[in-house]
């Protein structure tokens, strides 16, 4: 496959695969005794200054992904296309200048930044590593335009991470992630552990700076609430596998997909006449485990609409309503 490719994505993924050997270690020797199916056979692309939000439940395969996505974790099958680079191609040095571009806020503020270290050394540590700034003039100015672009306080640099609350920690894990000026960033359950108004502080951050900057998106959460504020899109993905992808207000207003509207009824309603009227779908069961995943359809064994067809075929991702795609059979 050629390393260049003309595009109109700023990402493209296509076939991605991520499987995990499992071993029973012996007394002497190391058998192999089957594969943990992390990601399987995902397709999808992210447009320029857009917002993907991908939700599903823990252990669905949604920070694996991520990670392929930068490269953290090499895919054991298939293609991430990073503007016209295939990062599978490419060489290790033209991989490390492209990090450059692509960037990771983390899911936990308080594990993710170095409590040695303090605010201003861990903003700046990107700036050293890649050669950005030759001075000290230079590394200072960048750090204070980094501390007012999330709204932090300069006088505040100096101080280590422990001094912070948590939303000022993952303002600062986003100051970080900026400070290479990336053109996209994998947001990782960025708000999971924060307070829920503090949380409201950080999405609007996110907004704003997505504005100012044309910064592309892939954000992950299980809160569907807050990735419908800030998604143009949503994938939803289910043992390792997206079953719908589409415009944020079609998968909300609209959901196809089974799993997907079992998701969307555990949304609490702010209204106590309709959160009483509606209808609650609740699924059956645990979701299989990832080294053993059944059959044709991975949503079967818990899907109330299932049929022996779908313990036959693997459902392919059907476009329905534009770009609304959604992977079951028993949809029409």
């Amino acid at each position: 496959m050629n390393n260049i490719q003309n595009r109109e994505y700023i990402l493209d993924v296509k076939g991605a695969t991520k499987t995990f050997p499992v071993y029973d270690r012996g007394i002497f020797l190391k058998k192999h005794i089957g594969d943990i199916h992390a990601v399987d056979n995902v397709e999808f692309n992210i447009g320029y200054s857009e917002t993907l939000g991908l939700v599903g439940e823990s252990g669905s395969g949604k920070t694996t992904l991520g990670r392929c996505l930068l490269y953290l974790e090499k895919l054991t099958k298939g293609s991430i296309f990073f503007e016209e680079f295939n990062l599978g191609d490419i060489s290790s040095a033209q991989l490390n200048t492209l990090r450059k571009e692509m960037q990771i806020v983390f899911q936990d503020p308080y594990a993710s930044l170095n409590p040695r270290m303090t605010c201003a050394q861990i903003i700046g540590e990107p700036l050293k590593v890649h050669h950005i700034v030759s001075t000290k003039d230079e590394y200072e100015i960048r750090i204070k335009q980094l501390f007012d672009l999330v709204g932090l306080n300069y006088s505040m640099a100096n101080r280590y991470p422990h001094e912070f609350s948590g939303g000022q920690r993952q303002r600062l894990g986003i100051a970080r992630a900026l400070a290479l000026e990336p053109k996209f960033i994998v947001c990782d359950e960025p708000v999971s552990s924060l307070d829920v108004s503090i949380q409201a502080q950080i999405i609007n951050l996110l907004i704003d700076l997505q504005s100012k900057l044309s910064i592309s998106y892939l954000f992950i959460s299980h809160d569907l609430a807050v990735v419908r504020q800030i998604s143009h899109r949503v994938a939803v993905m289910y043992l390792g596998k997206l079953v719908e992808i589409g415009d944020s207000d079609q998968v909300y207003s609209n959901p196809l997909h089974p799993y997907t509207q079992a998701l969307l009824s555990s949304i609490p309603i702010p209204d106590p006449i309709k959160e009483k009227k509606r209808e609650r779908i609740i699924l059956k069961g645990e979701p299989p485990h990832p080294m053993d995943p059944p059959s044709g359809c991975v949503f079967r064994t818990r899907c109330p609409i299932a049929d022996q067809e779908c313990a036959r075929t693997t459902p392919p991702m059907v476009k329905h309503h534009d770009m609304h795609g959604v992977a079951c059979l028993k949809v029409r």
